[in-house]
């Protein structure tokens, strides 16, 4: 049964005070990880994205770096999953609407408006994964050996090139 979190769609948008992302994931825990966090056991998640300007001559280089990281645990008392980013915390009822929240990125500021010029081409690349590391000692050890702990990530990469300005009126 694979367990995966794949992206679904991203987009760089312009606006007024700079470009923003949007993203979309798909994310399967598998019973195993889930009957984990129902129990107790924390869950961290990582959220990662780059921006690169293309360089035929050098090593591209990178615009802007962003990394978010989750933690979503269950309450046993409240019986509810909170979901912590930062010192910013929120409580569902269900697990399912908890990863919708993780699974969903938007109009995230990612770059100020004079940061990318328009003609040159960037690539974009975005990650949601599951950190294993952050997992109880004891916990840690078992998600080496047990597939019925790994994941599966994939990273989606794409071409952007910002529109060309449009002359003031």
């Amino acid at each position: 049964m694979p367990r995966s979190i794949e992206p679904v769609r991203a987009a760089l948008n312009a606006g007024e005070d700079g470009y923003t992302l949007s993203a979309e994931f798909t994310v399967d825990l598998g019973p195993r990880l889930e009957e984990a966090v129902a129990r107790g056991v924390p869950l961290f998640f990582n959220f990662e994205f780059t921006l690169e300007r293309n360089r035929w001559y050098w090593l591209n280089d990178q615009v802007t770096s962003i990394t978010i990281n989750y933690r979503l645990a269950y309450n046993a008392l409240t019986r509810q999953y909170r979901l912590s980013v930062g010192g910013l915390h929120q409580s569902f009822a269900t697990l399912a609407e908890a990863l919708r929240v993780i699974a969903r990125v938007s109009a995230l500021p990612v770059a100020d408006k004079g940061v990318l010029k328009p003609g040159e081409n960037y690539t974009a690349a975005l990650r949601l994964s599951l950190d294993r590391s952050q997992l109880p000692k004891p916990l840690q050890v078992d998600a080496i050996a047990n597939s019925d702990w790994q994941v599966s990530t994939r990273a989606l990469r794409w071409q952007f090139s910002p529109p060309p300005e449009s002359p003031a009126k």
